[in-house]
């Protein structure tokens, strides 16, 4: 969606632009049909955009000539960017890709991730500007020109396997003029506003973009965001105006583009409309019409709402909201969908597109190489060679070693050679070990541990094992005892027998030692015995030993490592025929002869390196010249200048060879290649060779290099060299090239692409089969069919030439060495065993072979597949090319949620910025999504040199993929895509309408099941000697206990060392009582009913004053005092309950009356409005006239006031008679009497907390031992020694006393037992709880505490809530408390499946205690108010004698539901008045009996329903979501999640450095997906206690929640999934 002048279009052809739209979506026709016709249709009514210059040719390579090479020169001065997998035309392609992006327009930007300033290495000020103090600077111009001299340096791989190294760059520079200027104008002409904005706008957007079949479904919704994105951003806008101006170059009027935070478009297409123009180019009318509608409430708009339309500031909403935008348009034709109304969720399948291509060619022929001509003079076997050349030319050289100045160091005769073998066999066979017991015999395998610089010890080492018969196994030098991958190497090497390692003298004394000299056992490596193989250190053999020379035979010769896609390393077996014969067919293939000389660069201790400098070479009596990689790295022109001075006929080298010859060739004048007949280019198999084959040939052409020399071979482990392209004679035609479609490769056929030149692979053949071998292309997955000849398959090869096995693992082999291909009538090609490659191509025309990529790359992705090769390439050719470090990025994929998803790691430069990186990510999102048509899940960027290196200095790719599933790689920036990857998720949930209540109701059954209700025991029927019972008012039974039994201790407090502070016995307590009414009728002149306020610490004061107030017929509120440290956030909540509760005065401790009134105090709120305030500590002396006698049961007693989990402030009326029948209710169900000694660690505000700790005893007239939870922050065993101490036998806390008590404890059980805690008289435990019961919290403090005594049985929950202060409460007789396991996807449809423990998608529910005396329960469904069934899931409904009797007032929603406490059910039994508690759950009747011998009915609560969030039509519950979040890595101590806006917030508290908060994102939205099908929208990380938990240790979502809007929570980290 340009933003072109609007046109307003006829009313026919927005109808036809609709229709399409539809077709689209319902996916009838492609991407570019609809693009073609949607053009047909509005071109007439569109300004004409710039055109696309059509010589813009992939194929158009320029003629070779020498001033090509001139101008190539030119481009590289521009700085060396990093080509490994780079062609010009590739680039062009991913610059027209990023530009079709910009015409597109498709989505609003991408919200930047905002970050700790800690956390950013180098802090670029610009960066953090917030976007309304933003400084104006200059956007960066096109080229930086930023020059590094050494090219690739060592960050570069041996080989470029694992993604990293160069290639060069072929100058096709003619076409595509225009088109750069074009593209510098989309991407950076434009805008010239600041940084931020910049990253912003340039970044395009990178989510709206990412399309899955290559097509995008642009509908209405989608353009009405667009519409409104533009409103949003510029009323936000209007408060920055001043700020910004950014002058655009194509016109004058201004424009606001937004700063990067906030919503909306930032022109940069050329012709941009002024700010008043809203498009209405791609929206039919209804989305005119919606935005007009809309555009008031954005017009003027100083702050954005919230979904309650609370206003917040602007800054992390309007990240949000920009989010939102990004996500609120379709992605692509909605995929066929099935959901069936049960629990199952089915996840989607992708539904293959009907019009993919298909593979339509004839089945293929299997293609036989020529014969291989046995030469009269070729040698029975290697050593008969060695030994031939080493008596009859002892003289010849057969290697020179280089140092790392370029310096001949070494030359290896072939006489040495041969004598200093037969020396090391001797000694091996002799020397080791006694006569008697040799270590080493004939068969066995031995280590070679040698480094890249040493050769001529190797190729001693090599042959004189192979001269002994024993079984080389070269592996890389181990550095350090944890080295990426040597554990592997260890494994291979003890399941390989190996107790021998060969070694250098250097290379000895380089390996790190022990304390006491000797060579430390390597994690996962065997017992190794080292052996120098330095002449100087070995005996001479006698005279009359022989090395046994044998022909080649079926015996293994070498074991060559490979390390597999998933790290773990094999070896694979080659036999000493299949070693001959690999030379002669090599020898044969490259025509080599006698005293040629080679270069070699490759590696010699494996592959390519190894068969030709090592193998072949000494065959055929060949000179080889070794350049070692520290030499490459100083000197990248040396293997040339060594070409040069030794005439050398041939070079082995790879494709970064070549580059970096490139990029250092310019000092060099005299360089002459006309000698070389061969290049072999190892890696010529990778598809991104052939861009620095290309570019080699243009430079190096004019100095003599001849274009037919250049000769790439492709290879692999198994099968060894699998073809390579014969030198040709000189004049002859080179071989075409193959540009197919990317599309159609990732269907796996072969199209030879011509209209959308983006997206292509140009490959070039590796010449054709193998002399004397077979080769077939096979289906890669499956069973080994033939291809069809336009079908990519896998290359398998059939030749004696191939390694026989992994050793040691017969499975693996058989389906790697042993395949037999069968045609498609089923029949086997060949009676002969064919060998995987692992190499993916096809057999092209004149038998050529082309390979398109690697088994171990292939990533299958919504059933298309991808190279991650291919990827790798694209990434790299996003500008600017320099941002990743040496070209090192990996690329691999992960499995979440039944489909591989992308994941993109790159090493950025040390220098660059927040912004560089973002508008990077941004724009190699783009890049792959509009050259691959997959999208990217995962992109993070890592600090240079920190991913895992191979030996060689490549990426080790499994390591890699290791840490960031362990959440160990520590990025410094995140971008994470789910969004737009995540298209199997199952289908939204329609909520099926309800039956109607005729048809289900009979008798006590609903829908055939028995109606889910229960009570407790009947209090009419239970006679006891309850005393109490007589007195209707509380205030009378403390004055019938203070006249019956005066010196009875009721309350004893105690201090944090657990002795006693103070007690009450009841006279005392009475008499106080009456002190503090006198005081409050004399001082404060109240009247009856009149509201006070108690601002106590728990305490003996709390209770004194209570009973006071109740004497002088006050009623009593119990509120929580300010927190000293903290007084200005807690003091507002004092203040408001004062308020709300219409307080007439407020009575307090003379501590807290100062702090009330000091000047902290008075910044919070404001003092002057306080109700009078009275301090209770000196009373007067005498005691009123006369206490009020209460006359009415059903007046208020007192206010209940506490915060909900959702941040509500909601007080409850307890009258009188409610407050009696709660506390004979408690007093049943825990056998209370004057005897008995209980434990409150409770806080005493609100709930059964300030029931137990304020009323219970003076009912029951039991002795309470209070423990103030506070004191256990500074001694966490005070409230289990109290416990102990006064040998309680029930005991109440809270979940955060437990929690404190298991982690402060944890590791003191065998102290506290040993100081003689004992828990073992404990009957009842119960946690006081207004929530699900923490299950797992339970059982860990059950577990914990086992051994001081404690039985399991003992602890359990209690369950209250606003409406009903407890419902449930475990007594004393009953049955023990019951777990049920319950299928969490089920509850998310608000249906109860139980499930055995341990099943997947298993949640265990604990049982809340039983039910009180004098309560009933029925389950409701909260929508329809029908009763529901047992064991469904519905709304707790309570009708008791102590239900609260209304609410005082809320705070928060005055419109609060009337019928909390008076609802009916709509059938069944519509008289009896329920309350409802607003908490899901369900009734379960058990196995069980309970004291009267009825079956015991359970109540399992599954959650507040306020708190549930509705994603996706389906109810979760935030716990559920926090469980698997804080799974997921050691380091988060606690997580809550929140919705906004329909996106799912995620804050996780890191116990760990800011370093690894970025490893969190990934982890966490993962782990939300694969558990709970929901995509994470943020991931906030925070600091530790940033989530606020109230007292009774509940996490305060909704406050965090305004906290994380108001941008007040200081994040380390958040991250905005796209």
């Amino acid at each position: 969606m340009a933003d072109r002048d609007p046109v307003p279009l006829p009313a026919e052809v927005r109808t036809k632009l609709a229709e399409l739209e539809l077709e689209l979506s319902e996916g009838d026709i492609t991407q570019k049909g609809y693009e073609k016709k949607r053009t047909k249709l509005i071109g007439a009514f569109l300004p004409q955009a710039p055109a696309m210059d059509p010589s813009v040719g992939l194929e158009r390579r320029p003629p070779v000539t020498p001033s090509s090479s001139s101008r190539y020169h030119r481009r590289r001065s521009s700085g060396s960017r990093d080509e490994r997998y780079r062609s010009d035309v590739h680039t062009e392609a991913v610059q027209a890709a990023l530009a079709k992006h910009k015409e597109r327009k498709m989505a609003p930007m991408v919200p930047m991730p905002s970050k700790r300033r800690s956390l950013v290495v180098q802090t670029s000020m610009d960066a953090y500007t917030p976007p309304d103090t933003s400084s104006d600077s200059e956007g960066e111009g096109p080229g930086e020109g930023c020059v590094d001299g050494e090219g690739g340096g060592e960050g570069e791989e041996e080989g470029g396997e694992e993604g990293t190294g160069g290639h060069g760059t072929s100058s096709s520079r003619e076409g595509s003029i225009s088109m750069e200027h074009w593209i510098n104008r989309a991407i950076h002409g434009t805008t010239s506003s600041t940084t931020t904005t910049n990253t912003s706008s340039t970044a395009s957007d990178s989510s709206g973009s990412t399309r899955s079949g290559g097509s995008a479904a642009a509908t209405g919704g989608g353009r009405l965001a667009d519409v409104l994105a533009q409103h949003v951003h510029r009323s936000i806008h209007n408060q920055h105006q001043h700020r910004h101006h950014h002058r655009h170059h194509h016109r004058k009027t201004e424009n606001h583009s937004a700063p990067p935070d906030v919503t909306g478009y930032s022109n940069n297409t050329p012709n941009s409309t002024g700010s008043d123009g809203i498009q209405v180019e791609r929206g039919g009318p209804a989305s005119n019409s919606a935005a007009q509608r809309q555009a008031p409430k954005y017009g003027n708009a100083e702050l954005m709402e919230t979904g309650d339309g609370v206003p917040v500031s602007s800054r992390v909403s309007a990240k949000i909201q920009q989010l939102v935008n990004t996500l609120k348009r379709p992605k692509r034709p909605p995929l066929r969908e099935f959901f069936v109304d049960d629990f199952e969720e089915l996840l989607e399948v992708q539904q293959p597109d009907p019009n993919q291509p298909r593979a339509q060619g004839a089945q293929m022929v299997v293609m036989r190489g020529e014969q291989l001509g046995v030469v009269t003079n070729w040698p029975p076997c290697l050593e008969a060679a060695l030994q031939r050349w080493g008596t009859i030319s002892p003289k010849a050289p057969c290697l020179t070693t280089m140092d790392t100045n370029g310096k001949p160091l070494y030359v290896l005769t072939y006489g040495k050679l041969w004598s200093r073998s037969v020396k090391v066999a001797y000694n091996l066979l002799h020397k080791l070990g006694t006569k008697q017991e040799p270590v080493v015999k004939p068969g066995d395998r031995v280590a070679l541990v040698f480094p890249n610089s040493d050769p001529s010890s190797f190729m001693t080492a090599f042959y004189g094992c192979l001269l002994a018969e024993l079984v080389p196994v070269p592996i890389e030098v181990p550095l350090t005892r944890k080295d990426a991958g040597s554990q592997q190497i260890g494994f291979l090497l003890g399941s390989c027998g190996v107790s021998v390692a060969l070694t250098s003298d250097a290379c000895h004394k380089g390996l790190p030692k022990g304390p006491t000299g000797e060579i430390p056992q390597f994690k996962g490596w065997p017992k190794l015995l080292w052996f120098v193989t330095e002449s100087k250190h070995l005996s001479k053999p006698p005279r009359d030993w022989f090395p046994h020379i044998k022909d080649a035979n079926q015996e293994t010769a070498y074991i060559e490592y490979k390390t597999c896609k998933d790290g773990s390393v094999l070896g694979v077996t080659v036999m000493r025929i299949a070693m001959l014969t690999h030379c002669q067919a090599l020898t044969q293939s490259c025509s080599y002869t006698e005293a040629e000389t080679v270069v070699n660069v490759l590696d010699f201790k494996k592959d390519v390196g190894l068969w030709h400098a090592v193998l072949t070479s000494v065959m055929n009596m060949m000179h080889v010249i070794s350049i070692p990689y520290a030499l490459m790295k100083v000197n990248p022109l040396s293997w040339i200048q060594k070409v040069c001075q030794y005439k050398a006929k041939v070079a082995c080298v790879k494709s970064r060879d070549m580059h970096w010859a490139l990029v250092a060739h310019r000092d060099q004048r005299d360089v002459n290649l006309s000698s070389l007949r061969m290049l072999v280019v190892a890696d010529g198999s990778n598809p991104w060779s052939i861009s620095s084959c290309d570019a080699f040939l243009n430079v190096f052409q004019a100095k003599g290099l001849k274009p037919e020399v250049i000769c790439p071979c492709a290879s692999s482990p198994e099968a060894l060299t699998v073809a390579i392209r014969r030198p040709l004679e000189e004049g002859c035609t080179p071989p075409g090239r193959g540009v197919l479609s990317m599309q159609g490769l990732s269907h796996g056929v072969i199209r030879v692409d011509s209209e959308e030149k983006l997206s292509v692979l140009t490959l070039q053949d590796v010449g054709s089969v193998m002399p004397g071998g077979m080769m077939c292309v096979v289906r890669p997955e499956g069973f080994p069919q033939l291809c069809k000849t336009d079908e990519i398959g896998e290359l398998c090869v059939c030749t004696a030439a191939t390694g026989t096995c992994y050793y040691g693992l017969s499975g693996m082999t058989k389906n790697t060495f042993e395949v037999y291909p069968t045609l498609s009538s089923g029949a086997p090609v060949s009676e002969f065993p064919f060998t995987r490659t692992g190499l993916l191509g096809f057999i092209g025309p004149a038998g050529l072979i082309f390979v398109a990529g690697k088994m171990d790359g292939l990533m299958v992705v919504g059933g298309r597949r991808h190279n991650a090769d291919d990827i790798v390439a694209t990434a790299l050719a996003v500008e600017p090319m320099k941002f990743v470090y040496r070209g090192r990025i990996a690329v691999f994929s992960i499995t979440v949620l039944h489909d591989e998803r992308i994941v993109v790691v790159a090493e950025q430069r040390p220098d660059s910025t927040e912004e560089d990186s973002f508008q990077w990510m941004s724009r190699v999102l783009q890049a792959i999504d509009g050259i691959h048509q997959v999208g990217v899940y995962c992109l993070a960027l890592v600090p240079s040199n920190t991913l895992p290196k191979t030996p060689l200095g490549g990426i080790h790719l499994s390591e890699t993929k290791q840490l960031f599933l362990e959440g160990a790689l520590h990025p410094c920036n995140v971008l994470m895509c789910p969004h737009t990857c995540v298209t199997n998720l199952p289908k939204p949930r329609q909520k099926q309408p309800e039956i109607g209540p005729a048809s289900v109701m009979v008798g006590n059954l609903v829908s055939g099941k028995r109606i889910a209700q229960a009570s407790g025991r009947d209090l009419a029927q239970i006679e006891d000697n309850d005393q109490a019972r007589r007195f209707l008012f509380l205030s009378e039974v403390l004055q019938w206990r203070a006249q019956t039994t005066p010196d009875h201790v009721l309350y004893t407090l105690l201090n944090s060392r657990g002795t006693i502070a103070s007690s009450l016995t009841c006279l005392q307590l009475h008499k106080r009582a009456e002190k503090i009414a006198g005081m409050l009728g004399e001082r404060a002149h109240l009247q009856d009913g009149d509201h006070v306020a108690l601002v106590y610490p728990p305490g003996m004061d709390l209770i004194a004053a209570f009973y006071g107030c109740l004497y002088a017929g006050c009623v009593p509120i119990t509120v929580r005092p300010p927190h000293p440290q903290n007084i200005s956030t807690t003091l507002p909540t004092v203040k408001m309950i004062v308020e709300v509760s219409r307080s007439v005065c407020v009575m307090t401790t003379q501590l807290i009356c100062k702090l009330l009134r000091s000047k902290e105090a008075s910044a919070a709120v404001d003092v002057r409005s306080w109700p009078p305030v009275m301090d209770t500590d000196d009373l007067p002396k005498k005691k009123p006239p006369l206490l009020y006698k209460p006359s009415n049961p059903d007046t208020l007693a007192y206010l209940d006031f506490s915060v909900s989990t959702t941040g509500m402030l909601a007080g409850v009326k307890m009258s009188h008679t409610a407050t009696s029948a709660f506390c004979r209710s408690i007093k049943l169900q825990c056998e209370l009497y004057p005897s008995r000694e209980v434990a409150i660690c409770l806080d005493p505000y609100c709930g059964l907390g300030f029931v137990l700790w304020c009323l219970c005893s003076v009912y029951s007239g039991h002795q309470s031992l209070l423990i103030p939870p506070s004191e256990l922050e500074v001694n966490p065993s005070l409230w289990l020694s109290a416990v102990s101490q006064f040998r309680v036998r029930d005991t109440f806390c809270s979940y955060s006393v437990m929690e404190l008590c298991t982690k402060g404890l944890g590791l003191q059980t065998d102290a506290l037992k040993a100081r003689g805690l004992d828990l073992s008289r404990v009957r009842t435990c119960v946690v006081v709880a207004e929530e699900r019961p923490r299950t797992a919290l339970s059982q860990s403090f059950s577990k914990l505490f086992k051994d001081l005594g404690l039985h399991p049985r003992a602890v359990s929950t209690s369950f209250g809530c606003r409406v009903n202060l407890a419902i449930c409460l475990q007594g004393t007789s009953g049955p023990d408390p019951t777990t049920v396991f319950v299928d969490m996807r089920a509850l998310r449809h608000d249906r109860v499946r139980l499930v055995e423990r341990g099943s997947p998608h298993s949640l265990p529910l604990m049982e809340s205690g039983k039910i009180l005396p004098g309560v009933r329960i029925i389950i409701a469904n909260p929508e329809t108010k029908g009763p529901m069934g047992e064991s469904h899931l519905g709304e707790i409904w309570v009708h008791s004698g102590h239900n609260a009797s209304g609410y005082f007032t809320v705070y928060g929603e005055e419109t609060l539901q009337p019928d909390h406490f008076t609802s009916r059910l709509s059938f069944g039994d519509t008289a009896t008045l329920w309350a409802r508690t607003g908490y899901l759950g369900f009734l379960r009747r058990t196995e069980l009996t309970d004291a009267s011998g009825e079956r015991h009915d359970a109540l399992y609560v599954v959650g507040a329903l306020e708190e549930a969030m509705e994603l996706r039509g389906m109810r979760y519950h935030p716990i559920d979501i926090e469980t698997s979040v804080i799974r997921t890595h050691k380091s988060i101590t606690e997580c809550a999640v929140f919705t906004w806006t329909n996106l799912l917030v995620v804050v996780v508290e890191l116990d760990g450095s800011e370093q690894e908060a970025l490893d969190l994102v990934p982890l966490v939205t993962n782990v939300v997906l694969e558990e709970h099908y929901l995509i994470v929208g943020v991931v906030v990380v925070v600091d530790i206690g940033v989530i606020p938990i109230n007292s009774r240790g509940e996490k305060q979502r909704m406050h965090l929640r305004d906290g994380f809007l108001a941008d007040q929570l200081d994040p380390i980290y958040v991250a905005y999934n796209m």
